[in-house]
């Protein structure tokens, strides 16, 4: 049996893989690793942000920013969930500046290195979540899948969503919080399977 610390690894390797091909703009790489990440990115922006911040757009700007810069990354001088948090941080400090609110006291605590950034020692299993969250995507309607691309993978602000589909920009919103609502759901619903058959 595969020792935890050497799934570890090959997820650390599987994830470097994959923003290497997402630099050479490969979408699907992309799409995989948003999957295989959104869980991680998402925890990492809520800590920094008041309840009133809009989450998901900032989700999206901070991927949107990891796409461009893909090809930039080096796993010699980091580990991808390290790199990726990072800009995901700093995404989220920008959009607080923006707004007036305060951040010197984060500044200061992102100039600190964060060991729960280190992919060593994340508890996660991404290398098992990724698949589920993959099925999860699959079973959700054909025009939430593409919203969510168009939102996550193609950077499409809300008010073009709006523009493409003839809805109301507020109805784009809830119907990204409902997919992404039920994506979660999915995923959870399928780990506590996996969990409950291993008990038993």
């Amino acid at each position: 049996m595969r020792s935890a610390r050497a799934d570890q690894k090959s997820y650390v390797t599987h994830l470097s893989c994959l923003l290497a091909r997402a630099g050479r703009n490969d979408e699907q790489a992309f799409a995989e690793l948003h999957a295989a990440t959104v869980v991680k990115m998402r925890k990492t922006v809520r800590v920094l942000l008041p309840s009133a911040a809009d989450l998901d757009d900032i989700l999206q700007d901070g991927y949107l920013k990891i796409w461009r810069h893909a090809a930039s990354f080096d796993p010699a001088r980091a580990s991808p969930i390290t790199w990726m948090c990072t800009i995901m941080r700093n995404t989220a400090i920008d959009a607080l500046r923006t707004t007036g609110i305060p951040t010197s006291e984060l500044d200061e605590a992102l100039a600190i290195p964060d060991p729960a950034d280190r992919a060593a020692d994340d508890e996660f299993d991404y290398a098992q979540a990724e698949p589920i969250a993959r099925e999860a995507l699959k079973r959700l309607p054909e025009e939430r899948r593409q919203l969510l691309a168009l939102a996550y993978l193609e950077g499409e602000s809300r008010t073009r969503l709006s523009e493409r589909f003839g809805v109301p920009v507020g109805t784009i919103k809830t119907w990204l919080h409902r997919s992404l609502a039920a994506v979660r759901k999915d995923c959870a619903g399928h780990a506590h399977n996996i969990v409950t058959a291993a008990a038993a």
